[in-house]
């Protein structure tokens, strides 16, 4: 089974790019959903133990937590080694059931793949990019975003030149989703089609 990490920098267009995996019949595990469905179960009582104040009605207030963490090197440790290791335990569970399945392919979409680490556990990595003025004009477009705000979240994030330098593949979503989605049907052809081209004679490390 290959496991393709899928990751790009805020406003390049991933999560409609793992809509169009999922389109394509491939099995998506998504992250940062499951960080949110965490932040209404079981990251609640851990997180507002670390960070008092952002729980409201049994839920972690994630605007209220961002204004705690954002900025903060040192608290967005914190917060990540709370989240992480329960992010990755449902990760496990999905690759188990997608291999109990015999699927050929799957998808991990996660948003930090490189800066976390995360690029060590997949066998390709599928960077989505567009251009820096495409990029701006999607986020800022975003409701309650500042160019601060954006500048901020950019500092965490590994640039995208060096995600698409260390990329096997890079979709390019800003001549339009079509055109996207051509790409990542060429990019399934290539890794669980009948004839996949890329990397062939690998032997599955993940079976």
């Amino acid at each position: 089974m290959w496991v393709l990490g899928l990751t790009g920098s805020i406003g390049m267009g991933k999560s409609a790019t793992a809509g169009l995996f999922a389109e394509a019949g491939i099995p998506v595990y998504d992250a940062d959903a499951r960080v949110h469905a965490l932040y209404r179960g079981a990251a609640v009582a851990p997180v507002e133990a670390a960070f008092p104040g952002v729980a409201r009605d049994g839920a972690i207030d994630r605007a209220a937590l961002s204004r705690q963490v954002l900025g903060d090197p040192e608290a967005m440790k914190r917060l990540e080694a709370i989240v992480h290791p329960l992010v990755r335990e449902e990760e496990a569970a999905f690759l188990a059931a997608a291999r109990a399945a015999a699927a050929r392919l799957v998808v991990l979409d996660i948003p930090l793949l490189f800066e976390t680490g995360g690029a060590g556990r997949v066998d390709a990595v599928a960077v989505v990019s567009a251009a820096k003025s495409v990029q701006a004009a999607r986020v800022l477009a975003r409701p309650g975003m500042t160019p601060e705000r954006f500048a901020l979240i950019l500092d965490k994030q590994m640039a995208d030149s060096e995600k698409r330098r260390r990329a096997h593949f890079v979709i390019d979503t800003g001549r339009g989703f079509p055109a996207a989605r051509h790409q990542v049907r060429g990019i399934v052809r290539a890794l669980a089609g009948p004839g996949r081209r890329f990397g062939s004679d690998r032997r599955d490390s993940h079976a």
